[in-house]
């Protein structure tokens, strides 16, 4: 639908500016949420955890992390619940304004020094609000999207708000990267980790902005002028789609919560302190990569458009799977240029998969239990990728790297059997389903 009608009046809404608007905010939640992934493993440590060794205090850092990954699921079912009930602008908005407010407090948290153990229990409640927004923002924005798109494009449409995923990873990389860069490491830790956390105000105030405007999806209008809104969508969505829900969650789990933060959050840990790669140039190799595969996520959204999701994510896992291993094999190499290498061979899978994520997903429940099915299942599938810089660290010592490439592994290949197993088809693979089925009666004639 590229025009809406809103009292009589033709609005300007298509659905490029509402993938547009989509994605901005996106990159606003996911900047905030990546921010506190690459400080906890550069700063947080000694600076919140003291009294532990070095790698104890980064394992404690790591689980304040994981506190958000716990809370990602309760936000889902929160933000799911009245985006299904009331609509998905409005969740959009709560979503946006409590991350911007969790992670700009974050900025201005006093450190163990200054405050005593208040210090690590304001940093897990800032954590734990950034977790419940970000729960309840994915399934809005990539719905909003999709549910504007064309039938017959709606995985490209789709891309464009996952895009801003890596936008967002390279703009909370670039402000570390020149914080990193124009100051020495005393500084920087005295001080210079709190400036990307406080200037996401400006895109707080940004990304407001921009949603205010976007109107309702056409889908739920149409739910809402029927009548069919779910009194309980959570209940709903337990008894009637209860596979899908775990199919989501694992799908989403091997593609892309098990491989993102074990390259974008562990690996920095793992070449800063372990493999004593400068950290400027790991920062700047994020930087680099995820723009250049931002390329990638559009792409594979509108390759699902031709080919069907289920293509897109059988070659993501298969490839995740292949690469889990030489991952580390590659970054032992402890050069700068290995190390980026080593970005590409997990994060070229993930993002593709990303890419036809929205899609594929919202085929996957009807439009009155949308914003919950897939809100559920996500963010269920991330509450063990929150542990998975926690346990990374653990293991590396004792047993080196090779209990991390199976977990990869493993959890890919469970992603894969879920992706096999699920009945959602694409527009694309419907249209085949349909052509073959009057072909079959033309030829019975």
């Amino acid at each position: 639908m590229a025009n809406t009608i809103e009292n009589g009046t033709p609005s300007a809404v298509t659905p490029t500016r509402v993938a547009v608007a989509s994605m901005i905010g996106t990159i606003m939640e996911w900047y905030d949420f990546f921010l506190y992934g690459f400080v906890a493993a550069l700063v947080f440590g000694p600076l919140f955890f003291p009294a532990f060794s070095a790698t104890t205090g980064t394992i404690a850092a790591f689980a304040t992390l994981a506190v958000g990954f716990v809370a990602r699921p309760l936000g889902g079912v929160i933000f799911g619940h009245f985006g299904d009930r009331i609509g998905r602008k409005t969740m959009l908005i709560t979503s946006l304004s409590i991350m911007g407010a969790a992670t700009f407090g974050i900025g201005l948290l006093p450190t163990y020094e200054t405050a005593g153990i208040l210090a690590p229990i304001l940093l897990t409640a800032c954590r734990f609000f950034q977790g419940i927004a970000l729960g309840g923002e994915w399934g809005g924005a990539v719905l909003m999207a999709v549910e504007y798109a064309p039938d017959k494009r709606r995985g490209f449409f789709g891309s464009i708000v996952q895009s801003g995923a890596t936008i967002g990873l390279a703009l909370a990389t670039t402000v570390l990267f020149i914080c990193s860069y124009m100051l020495p490491q005393e500084e920087f830790i005295a001080w210079g980790w709190r400036v990307p956390f406080l200037i996401s105000i400006v895109m707080l105030v940004s990304g407001l902005y921009i949603r205010l405007k976007v109107t309702e999806t056409p889908a739920f209008k149409k739910l809402r002028e029927s009548g069919e809104i779910a009194k309980f969508p959570l209940k709903d969505v337990l008894r009637d789609h209860y596979k899908e829900i775990y199919h989501t969650a694992a799908i989403y789990l091997g593609s892309i919560t098990v491989p993102f933060y074990t390259v974008w959050v562990f690996l920095i840990y793992y070449g800063t302190n372990v493999l004593k790669v400068d950290r400027s140039d790991l920062l700047l190799g994020v930087v680099v990569v995820n723009t250049i595969l931002s390329l990638a996520i559009l792409g594979a959204g509108k390759l699902s458009d031709k080919l069907g999701r289920r293509f897109v994510f059988f070659c993501g896992f298969t490839l995740l799977a292949v690469m889990a291993f030489p991952f580390f094999w590659v970054a032992d190499l402890a050069e700068t240029k290995w190390l980026w290498l080593a970005m590409v061979m997990l994060s070229f899978p993930l993002w593709a998969m990303w890419g036809a994520m929205p899609a594929f997903f919202c085929e996957l429940f009807p439009e009155k239990l949308r914003y919950t099915g897939i809100s559920l299942g996500s963010q269920a599938g991330t509450i063990i990728g929150g542990l998975v810089p926690m346990f990374a660290t653990a293991v590396l010592e004792d047993y080196g790297t090779w209990p991390i490439s199976a977990l990869i592994a493993v959890t890919a290949c469970l992603g894969l059997w879920s992706a096999f197993c699920v009945s959602s088809k694409s527009a694309v693979e419907r249209r085949f389903a349909q052509a073959a089925e009057t072909n079959r009666f033309a030829s019975q004639s």
